[in-house]
């Protein structure tokens, strides 16, 4: 179908159709176009017997999850001696998270990345990993996602089409802000912290006195510097990368959550690879995340390096008052999903 003609459909269709369905069309639309646009993109003919699986994600090409993905894509064109090819489309091409989840579910996307926040909306069990203070620290954190508890999870989104195949490090989230330091609980009274589109995180400022604040993380700068926001959350790295210190000369290190990145593959498609194409995708994926989690060491070590060079305040506070001013968020959830398995993790 011409893009022309598609595209007036899509105007037709917009009096009509719900805002998922207009997301996931509009975000398709994007997907044709880039195939349409890019002859090195549009896969192999059917004769080469070469399984293509696309994938995009929002992240810039020097992001350490990026250069992760393309040692995935090498990983699957090695293991299956050149049969599979892994193409990847970056920055946000394909539309937002949202969007790219919402491709998966049509099968018009294969696979995508997403951070495990925005993933509540359509899994609520993802709600566990914006809980602060579930893990005690990194070995914890890692023996959870590579046991039992985290293959439920990444399981846990088949009954809306969205199967996880692994966990890339994202490290843990912190406050920053723009002029006053957080060295305790009572210095975020009254300030506006952006966060994720996740409801719990929401509640997580709140419970801490301040006031949770989403904000798209392309309009963050922006809003930082002319006080939309009086600060944010996330991991050394992003701060870094998204030159944030620029604005923000105050990072406390009292590291609330630890909230990973989660690779995605729409179950239309895995349900169409065989067991064999199945194999060679999952290894490299599981390749892939020991790499990763080797470049995001090396990216937290300069990412705090070069953002105390540029003039950052780095204060690492005390964790136990941040950790007793959320607890009445762990109260609320008994006798839940969410309350037992939060007490499964904190058990292991």
């Amino acid at each position: 179908m011409p893009l022309l003609a598609t595209t007036n459909n899509y105007k037709k269709v917009r009096m009509f159709c719900t805002k998922p369905a207009l997301r996931a069309l509009r975000a398709s639309l994007m997907l044709m176009l880039a195939l349409m646009l890019s002859t090195n993109l549009t896969g192999c003919a059917p004769e080469s017997k070469v399984r293509v699986i696309r994938m995009g994600h929002a992240l810039d090409v020097a992001h350490p999850v990026h250069e992760a993905m393309v040692y995935m894509a090498k990983r699957v064109h090695e293991i299956s001696a050149g049969r599979m090819s892994l193409q990847i489309y970056p920055g946000g091409q394909l539309g937002s998270e949202r969007e790219m989840i919402e491709l998966l579910q049509i099968g018009s996307l294969a696979m995508t990345k997403v951070s495990s926040s925005p993933l509540e909306g359509f899994i609520p069990q993802m709600k566990v990993f914006s809980m602060p203070y579930v893990f005690r620290d990194a070995d914890h954190y890692w023996t959870v996602l590579n046991g039992p508890i985290g293959h439920q999870l990444l399981l846990s989104g088949e009954p809306v089409k969205l199967r996880g195949l692994g966990y890339f490090d994202a490290g843990s989230r912190s406050f920053y802000t723009v002029d006053k330091p957080v060295q305790q609980p009572s210095d975020l009274a009254g300030l506006k912290i952006r966060v994720q589109n996740s409801q719990t995180a929401v509640r997580m400022v709140r419970a801490l006195g301040g006031a949770g604040t989403p904000i798209s993380w392309g309009e963050l700068y922006t809003a930082l510097q002319q006080g939309v926001v009086d600060g944010a959350e996330n991991n050394p790295p992003s701060f870094y990368s998204s030159k944030h210190y620029e604005v923000a000369k105050f990072y406390s290190l009292n590291e609330h959550t630890s909230v990973p990145d989660i690779i995605l593959i729409g179950t239309h498609v895995w349900n169409k690879l065989t067991a064999t194409e199945q194999h060679w995708l999952q290894q490299a994926m599981d390749d892939a995340v020991i790499f990763q989690r080797q470049l995001w060491q090396r990216a937290t070590e300069n990412a705090l390096k070069e953002i105390s060079a540029a003039g950052v305040t780095i204060i690492k506070p005390e964790k136990a008052p941040f950790a007793n001013a959320v607890e009445p968020m762990f109260e609320s959830t008994k006798d839940t999903e969410l309350g037992r398995l939060v007490t499964e993790i904190r058990q292991q």
